[in-house]
């Protein structure tokens, strides 16, 4: 249990910090989440993607509010019984509220009871998080049915230009491809913010999370999937790479990965979820400047930069996105419902010599799913085709994400 004083010296500080006025992008989930006093709204995405002030920007909607984040070194150790204490400071720091802001609760075992009362008691409650594993387990206890779930990303190219002050064209893109969408990086141009990301995800986020005793292993896992976006992988294979001991062992491990948002891996479409399974999948990044700046053997692949993104679009956006392969290969597929209802192609330039593959690729999918239309997405070629009574809409990714 933490001294009274301790917390009210944390949460005064911190309210300085998160009252101070600064030009906060709107970010487009913003629009979406609507405070309720029967549900509580929980966001959650990888550390410093901007949930904190997307947080703030909600909070500043409302007359009075309380905040607190329990990142804060000296509230290490807050245990279930301070939440009692931390309601009187709250009344003494900011006076009388029935909005509460809560930054990384999941730092606080049990926190889902305080939570649950709270809502009972009709107040609104709004929390974040950085591990999507964590969050699922304890909302399925004492707060099922009672939570709506937001997932944030960094920046997505809309707001990127409005963050930079940008205007839409190949140029801001090319930026945007290189360096991502992580708030800080963008401001600071810092490779260290990007790389310290990693090394606090992998550490903090996992290590000491799940007790990973061999972090180099761990580490050394992360950067070959970073460095190998948009590649296949299976279990088999990672696990003799990388001497684990078991496939079991490198499925906990990218798990880790995935939970922390650090990593996404997609299964080749089938049908049969068994098959989904055993096939191998691909893994796409959270960020492109996290690949950039972090991986060993990336040389700055503009088609896998390319792809990486309209990934993290889709993804976004709550799409079920497999990847098709049968003869040929398409990128990206999504299913809605029982039914695969959209088609991509990513190429960054189409040409005499790729193009016979990417059509194909994209062709084969759009006859095994009865669709109508597909989409070639390049990096700034625009056309259309009529193919086999299918029709290709050849379209720059940057406009296609402006229509996004």
């Amino acid at each position: 249990m933490l001294p009274t004083e301790t917390i009210e010296r944390a949460v005064a500080s911190q309210k300085d910090i998160f009252k101070r006025e600064e030009k906060i992008t709107e970010r487009e989930l913003a629009a979406k989440i609507k405070l309720q006093n029967k549900f509580a709204i929980i966001i959650s995405g990888i550390r410093r993607c901007g949930k904190s002030t997307l947080m703030k920007s909600l909070a500043k909607k409302k007359k009075a509010f309380y905040y607190v984040s329990f990142e804060e070194p000296r509230l290490a150790g807050f245990e279930l019984a301070d939440f009692e204490r931390l309601e009187e400071v709250f009344q003494k720091v900011y006076g009388t509220s029935d909005y509460f802001f809560f930054d990384e609760i999941q730092l606080v075992e049990k926190w889902e009871f305080y939570v649950r009362k709270l809502l009972d008691q009709n107040k609104f409650v709004v929390i974040t998080g950085s591990n999507a594993s964590l969050l699922s387990r304890e909302l399925g206890t004492k707060l099922t049915g009672r939570n709506l779930r937001y997932e944030l990303f960094p920046f997505s190219y809309k707001e990127f230009l409005s963050f930079s002050n940008k205007k839409a064209g190949v140029d801001s893109f090319k930026e945007y491809l290189l360096e991502g969408g992580f708030p800080e990086y963008l401001l600071l141009k810092d490779q260290k913010i990007l790389q310290n990301l990693l090394v606090d995800s992998l550490f903090r986020d996992i290590a000491i999370r799940h007790k990973v005793r061999n972090i180099k292993q761990l580490n050394e896992l992360a950067i070959y999937l970073i460095s190998n976006v948009s590649k296949e992988f299976s279990y088999t294979n990672l696990r003799k790479m990388f001497n684990l001991g078991s496939t079991n062992s490198v499925s906990k491990f990218i798990s880790f990965l995935e939970e922390s948002y650090l990593l996404f891996s997609i299964s080749k479409f089938d049908y049969s979820l068994r098959k989904q399974i055993v096939n191998p999948k691909k893994i796409y990044v959270i960020d492109n400047g996290l690949i950039v700046q972090n991986s060993k053997t990336f040389s700055e692949d503009l088609g896998k930069l390319l792809e990486n993104i309209i990934f993290l679009s889709l993804k976004s956006k709550q799409k079920e996105i497999f990847y098709f392969k049968e003869n040929k290969e398409c990128d990206f597929i999504v299913r809605t419902g029982s039914k695969v209802s959209e088609a991509y192609q990513v190429c960054y330039a189409l040409d005499d010599f790729n193009r016979e593959r990417e059509m194909n690729g994209l062709i084969e999918a759009l006859k095994r799913f009865n669709l109508k239309e597909g989409t070639i997405l390049t990096f700034n070629q625009e056309d259309h085709f009529i193919i086999e009574q299918k029709k290709i809409i050849v379209k720059p990714a940057w406009k296609w994400l402006l229509e996004e």
